[in-house]
């Protein structure tokens, strides 16, 4: 089974942050060599991190992939104590993956990593829509987008060229869940100040590597 993972961090200290990379680049390599996991990637935004993984074991964590990165990170109070790296809740993607031979890139592939701010009286409404769109399974998107949500920032993870999928393949109808979406006004629930014209910004790639690298 394959995990689809988002974390997000604060990274205290980064003057040593590309030496350290090259560090737990070793870890990374091995994972994927070993096949705990496929593809990890991270990108940033001042002082955020937000990490991308493909685990094929459910327990794998981000620090064991980045033993030296997460010593620079602040921590974070969770339900079960402290952790440097903060899990985000997935909300929307276009397809499950089911086994590693289906899943496999058969291309070298960009990987893009993207943040938006949601306005506060708005985030219950963009997961109540996303979800139902994802319920559905009717809407085409990239096969490897992944969005996920913690406090009120939003991380997109997709992949270029892109691949369009959607989840539910027996049913090609129109999706009334994106209509339905459209009409609650998707522009409204973004902080545009915080996330650009765009909605989404574009973030600076700091770490990427996956099975087809190798």
């Amino acid at each position: 089974m394959i995990y689809r993972k988002n974390y997000r961090a604060c990274i205290l200290d980064d003057s040593d942050l590309e030496n350290i990379l090259k560090q737990d680049k070793l870890v990374v390599e091995e994972a994927i060599k070993s096949q705990r996991c496929l593809t990890v990637a991270i990108y940033r935004h001042e002082n955020m991190l937000f990490l991308y993984m493909e685990a094929l074991e459910e327990e794998l964590t981000p620090i064991e992939l980045f033993p030296e990165l997460s010593k620079l990170l602040a921590l974070w109070p969770e339900r079960e104590g402290m952790t440097p790296w903060a899990y985000m809740y997935p909300i929307y993607y276009h397809a499950i993956p089911e086994s590693i031979d289906e899943w496999k890139r058969n291309e070298k592939k960009i990987r893009r990593g993207r943040i938006a701010y949601l306005k506060e009286d708005k985030m219950f409404s963009y997961v109540y829509h996303h979800k139902a769109i994802v319920d559905e399974g009717l809407l085409e998107g990239d096969r490897y987008q992944f969005i996920a949500l913690h406090e009120d920032i939003l991380f997109s993870y997709f992949e270029e060229p892109k691949q369009f999928t959607h989840i539910n393949l027996q049913c090609n109808e129109p999706s009334r869940a994106i209509e339905e979406w459209i009409k609650a006004d998707p522009e409204s629930h973004f902080d545009h100040e915080l996330s650009g014209e765009e909605n989404f910004l574009l973030l600076p790639m700091v770490f990427s590597m996956g099975l087809e690298d190798l």
